[in-house]
């Protein structure tokens, strides 16, 4: 095989295998060896079976198709990295990024979650990357400022919402968020990475993703005639679309810049 194949095959491999484990291993506490994913049965996976792919040995158990869709989308990713590498950090450090943000974005579609170890390890990779890619050093913390205070205040809003909605339904204001703590957080680490202006741009982009999605559902609700039940009881949750957004900012630089006033 070509070595320039090869590199980015394996380094893709290698990346669905890694992000893989991080969404079957640390939304749990202690974190522990992966598990079947049949909530009936929960049995542990032998490594074996998990890195070989195996049903579950307990209950027959397939793997689930986030499993598939991941391995399609970290090759296509390796690939598109390796012949079209982020400025200044190359091949190797766009793909740890990419691996990154892709673990938050589908623990925190599955769990609602975006985890405390991930958050620690996003600051070192959000700083080392903007220090990196970011024109003056000062723009980046400066972002991560402007990061922390736009979805703080997003976050307050939301919290109020919450309770009016709450009031109008009757019921308690503890249930779900689309905006929660760990979404400021990775503000705050997407701040660091895209640097100040840029990240107004991203989290703009963000809600407006998230917007479309949330869009899609409503239109099935209208579609199915379940929207004066569901409608106000969905939330969806905004990190994805934050990360979405900034995956365009930092791997499509040549289309933003038709998109982006300077």
């Amino acid at each position: 095989m070509n070595l320039t194949l090869a590199i980015p095959l394996l380094a893709g491999l290698a990346a669905w295998i890694v992000t893989n484990l991080l969404a079957d291993t640390l939304p749990f506490t202690p974190a522990k060896a992966p598990h079947c994913g049949n909530a009936a049965c929960r049995a542990p996976l032998p490594w074996q079976d998990y890195l070989l792919l195996r049903r579950c040995p307990k209950c027959g158990q397939p793997r689930r198709a986030r499993t598939w869709v991941l391995l399609a989308l970290l090759l296509a990713a390796s690939f598109y990295i390796w012949l079209s590498p982020p400025r200044d950090i190359g091949y190797a450090g766009g793909l740890v990024v990419f691996v990154y943000l892709t673990s938050v974005a589908v623990i925190d579609l599955e769990h609602r979650l975006i985890l405390q170890p991930l958050s620690i390890a996003g600051l070192f990779i959000g700083a080392g990357t903007g220090f990196l890619m970011v024109e003056d050093w000062w723009n980046v913390p400066l972002g991560a400022v402007a990061g922390f205070a736009i979805l703080g205040i997003f976050y307050l809003f939301g919290k109020l919402f919450v309770r009016l909605n709450a009031r109008r339904l009757g019921t308690n204001a503890g249930g779900e968020e689309a905006l929660g703590r760990g979404d400021i957080t990775l503000a705050i680490i997407l701040g660091l990475m895209l640097g100040w202006p840029l990240i107004w741009f991203g989290i703009l982009l963000g809600v407006l993703l998230a917007g479309a999605v949330s869009l899609v559902i409503i239109l099935w609700l209208v579609i199915t005639r379940r929207y004066k039940e569901q409608a106000f009881g969905i939330f969806i949750p905004l990190g994805p679309g934050f990360i979405l957004a900034a995956m365009v900012i930092l791997y499509f630089p040549l289309y933003l810049a038709v998109i982006v006033p300077r």
